[in-house]
C-alpha cells in the first residue's frame, strides 16, 4: 500500500536533545571541528552529518528539509530565505550567460520580473509562452535553451501544467523541467510526474500562519549538493539562509499540512461552486468548467480535493476594488497579499501580485482588471463565509 506524503512527513521522527518531542534548536552561526584535516575536507565536498556554517547547512534547517523532501518525493531538499530565492538560485545553478529559459506566461509577478526584467543583465533571456500548448513549447525550443519553467496550478489564472508532456519535451531536448508547487503541497507531487526539481514558496500553505518568509528547492541529492558547494553553489554564495528557530517553526506547522490542505480545498470548492451557479465566471481546477479539470483529476493526491485557490471575474476594477473593501467590511477575509492563512485573503492580481506583467500582456493571457484572487481559509461555517460574500456581490451589482 502506497503511502501518501502526509504519511511520510508523519512517520519522520526527530527526538530533541534531551528526549523532547520536537527537536532542538541549533542557534548557532558557526560549527567546532576536532581536526584540521575534517575542516579541510567539508571545504573540499559535502559530509554527511558534518556542519561548517549555518550558510552551508544547520541542523535545523537540515529537519525541515527531510520532511520536505518526503512531502514532495525527492531525493533532498535545500530551505530558503524566500520562495523567490529559491527560485532564483534554482534558476542561476542551471543556466550560464548565453543560456535561455521557457516560461509559462502565467507566473506569479516576482517571477515574471525575475525572469524578464533581472535576468539579462546576465544575458539568460526567457521566452514566455502559454504553457498549455504544447506544440508552441516545441517551437520556441532553440540550441541555448536549458530550463523549462511552470506552476503546477498558476498564479493568478489557475492554469494546469501538464506535467509529464512538459518531462517528455524536457528529456528530447536535454532540459532540465522546474515547477513551482507553491498553490498545491501535499495535493500534487510534480516530481511523481516528471519535474527534476520543485521549488515552494514556505511562507504560504506549508507554513500556514503568515508569520514569517521561507522558501525551498526539492529535487535530486547531486543537484541539492550544488547549490551548497562551497565554490559554487548558488546557495552557498548568495546566501539566502533561513533562519533556525524559523526552521523550527515551520517544521511543526508542516505536520498538520494534510489536515488544513482539506479544509482549504473543501471549503475553495463550494465557493466556487456557488459563486458559478450565480452566473459569475470562476476559475478553479474543481469545476467540470475548467479547462484542465480532467488533467489535474490524474495527478492528484487522493482525498486533498482541488486546493485553496480561486478567482473570479468582478467585470472591471472599480467594481472588483469596491468588492474587496466589502468583503472585508463583511469579514469574508482580509484584502491582503498572499495566501494559505487560517482566514481568507483577497486581492485584485492585476494591481498586486501580478502588476509587473504589462498591462498589454496580462490582457493576452486573459488576466481582466477586475480579476478578483482568493486564497480561501479554514472557516468552519463556510455557507456563512459565502452568505456574507453574497451580501457583497448584492452590494456591488454582480448579483
Amino acid at each position: 500500500m502506497k503511502e501518501d506524503p502526509a504519511s511520510k512527513i508523519q512517520d519522520l521522527l526527530i527526538f530533541g536533545e534531551f528526549g523532547g518531542v520536537n527537536p532542538s534548536i541549533e542557534d548557532s552561526s558557526t560549527f567546532t571541528f576536532l581536526s584540521v584535516e575534517k575542516m579541510e575536507e567539508l571545504f573540499q565536498h559535502e559530509i554527511e552529518g558534518c556542519f561548517l556554517y549555518s550558510r552551508h547547512l544547520n541542523p535545523t534547517n537540515d529537519y525541515l528539509a527531510r520532511a520536505l523532501a518526503l512531502m514532495e518525493g525527492t531525493e533532498y531538499a535545500q530551505v530558503t530565505s524566500s520562495g523567490m530565492s529559491a527560485i532564483a538560485c534554482t534558476l542561476m545553478q542551471l543556466c550560464n550567460s548565453g543560456d535561455e529559459i521557457i516560461s509559462s506566461r502565467t507566473i506569479y509577478g516576482g517571477t515574471y520580473a525575475l525572469l524578464k526584467n533581472f535576468f539579462p543583465k546576465f544575458n539568460i533571456k526567457t521566452k514566455f509562452v502559454n504553457i498549455t500548448d504544447i506544440d508552441a513549447i516545441r517551437k520556441q525550443i532553440s540550441s541555448n535553451t536549458k530550463v523549462i519553467y511552470t506552476e503546477s496550478i498558476s498564479n493568478p489564472l489557475l492554469e494546469v501544467a501538464d506535467i509529464a508532456s512538459l518531462r517528455k519535451i524536457a528529456d528530447e531536448h536535454n532540459l532540465t523541467l522546474v515547477v513551482d508547487n507553491t498553490f498545491s503541497p501535499m495535493m500534487l507531487q510534480p516530481a511523481k510526474f516528471g519535474a527534476h526539481i520543485v521549488v515552494h514558496s514556505i511562507t504560504k500553505f506549508i507554513n500556514g500562519s503568515s508569520d514569517c518568509v521561507a522558501g525551498s528547492i526539492c529535487g535530486t541529492r547531486n543537484f541539492i549538493s550544488s547549490l551548497k558547494d562551497v565554490h559554487s553553489g548558488a546557495c552557498m554564495l548568495i546566501g539566502p539562509v533561513l533562519d533556525s528557530i524559523r526552521s523550527s517553526s515551520i517544521l511543526k506547522n508542516i505536520r498538520t499540512l494534510h489536515i488544513r490542505m482539506h479544509r482549504h480545498s473543501r471549503n475553495a470548492q463550494y465557493i466556487a461552486e456557488n459563486l458559478e451557479k450565480l452566473g459569475i465566471r470562476v476559475f478553479y481546477p474543481g469545476l467540470k468548467s475548467h479547462p484542465q479539470h480532467n488533467l489535474i483529476k490524474t495527478m492528484l493526491t487522493p482525498g486533498y480535493g482541488f486546493g485553496g485557490m480561486l478567482t473570479f471575474d468582478a467585470k472591471n476594477a472599480e467594481i472588483g476594488n469596491k468588492l474587496l473593501i466589502k468583503m472585508q467590511e463583511e469579514l469574508v477575509g482580509y484584502f491582503a497579499v498572499s495566501l494559505g492563512f487560517y482566514k481568507t485573503l483577497m486581492s485584485a492580481p492585476s494591481f498586486s501580485t501580478s502588476s509587473e506583467i504589462p498591462k498589454e500582456e496580462q490582457e493576452e493571457m486573459g488576466m481582466s482588471e477586475g480579476l478578483v484572487r482568493m486564497s480561501i481559509g479554514l472557516d468552519e461555517d463556510i455557507e456563512r463565509t459565502f452568505e456574507r460574500m453574497k451580501i457583497c456581490l448584492k452590494y456591488c451589482g454582480l448579483i
